[in-house]
C-alpha cells in the first residue's frame, strides 16, 4: 500500500503554530499541513484525517476533492471540508496528472 512506511512529523513553525508533514521512505515531502494550529491536538486531528494512524476516527469522508492545473501547468490537489474551509493541498505540482491523483489517494482521497 503506498505511503504504509511514510514517516509523519509534528514540528512548531516559526510562529510558534503546530504543523505536520509527511515523508516518504526516500525522504521527500509528499504531505504537509496547510495551515498552522495553535492546539498541537487539531494538528494532530487534520494529519489523522490525511492518514496518519490510519485516520482512526474516518475524519473527512464528506471532504471534496479538486484537481486542477496550476499557473506554471503543473496538476495540484486541494481538499475542502463540507463546511467550505480548505484542509489540505498538495505540497508540490506533478507534470503528470496521475501522480497528481496517487499522491491525492496517499493523503486520503478514496
Amino acid at each position: 500500500m503506498p505511503g504504509e512506511n511514510d514517516k509523519w512529523e509534528m514540528y512548531e513553525d516559526k510562529a510558534g503554530e503546530h504543523r505536520w508533514r509527511r515523508r516518504a521512505s526516500n525522504g521527500n515531502i509528499v504531505g504537509a499541513a496547510c495551515e498552522g494550529y495553535s492546539q498541537k491536538a487539531s494538528c494532530k486531528a487534520n494529519a489523522q484525517r490525511h492518514g496518519m494512524d490510519g485516520n482512526p476516527n474516518g475524519l473527512g469522508s464528506n471532504d471534496k476533492w479538486e484537481m486542477y492545473e496550476d499557473k506554471s501547468g503543473h496538476h495540484r490537489w486541494r481538499r475542502t471540508a463540507s463546511n467550505g474551509e480548505k484542509v489540505g493541498a498538495s505540497s508540490e505540482g506533478y507534470a503528470n496528472k496521475s501522480d497528481c491523483k496517487d499522491n491525492a489517494k496517499r493523503n486520503g482521497m478514496m
